[in-house]
């Protein structure tokens, strides 16, 4: 290879680079756009009604699965979204929706999913469907989850995905929040997304 050649590969390079770096799609949790389904379901909201994801178009959209008599994971991830969310300006703050989809609809009733989600603020909404909705949007989105033996009490535990998926006010994936993201981070990558609405 000619040192000609090498220094305009080298140059293309760093062009794709560059223009990689700056197109926007750099989050500081994970960028998700064009490998995630937009946004999709119907299932029934904590307070009775029946939704759809176009009931949350014009808001940004933190879609988690997981269920109220988690121990930890649950809890722990509602808190950090809530964390993150106080932190933004009181005009984003108003316009972000968490969808918590319980993955538990045998205990998970409407009343006890209002209940849940209401000690996290009023942006959360607890969304419950039949075993059949809940296979098809968990299949959507690719997330697993599964029951556990009942001890000799009935209770039992059920394991799922930790990932919060963020979908902006179109309904279009835009990032992944994981278990190790900052609260910092989720604050500034949704600061940042309504800034592009």
């Amino acid at each position: 290879m000619t040192s000609g050649y090498r220094r305009i590969l080298i140059s293309m390079g760093l062009s794709l680079l560059l223009s990689a770096c700056s197109d926007g799609s750099h989050w500081q949790t994970k960028g998700i756009a064009g490998l995630t389904k937009s946004l999709h379901f119907t299932l029934m909201a904590d307070g009775g009604r029946r939704v759809s994801a176009q009931d949350f178009f014009g808001h940004i959209a933190l879609v988690y699965f997981g269920y109220t008599h988690c121990p930890d994971v649950c809890p722990t991830t509602l808190a950090k979204l809530k964390a993150a969310i106080d932190r933004l300006p009181a005009s984003t703050a108003k316009d972000v929706r968490v969808l918590f989809v319980s993955v538990d609809p045998e205990r998970d009733g409407l009343e006890r999913l209002r209940t849940y989600t209401a000690a996290f603020g009023p942006q959360f909404v607890g969304l419950r469907g039949s075993q059949e909705q809940l296979t098809k949007i968990t299949k959507r989105y690719r997330v697993g989850y599964g029951y556990g033996e009942p001890d000799a009490s009935g209770d039992y535990e059920v394991s799922h995905s930790s990932a919060v998926f963020v979908f902006d006010q179109t309904g279009d994936a835009r990032f992944l929040i994981r278990t190790a993201d900052q609260v910092q981070a989720i604050a500034a990558d949704l600061e940042r997304l309504a800034r592009q609405a």
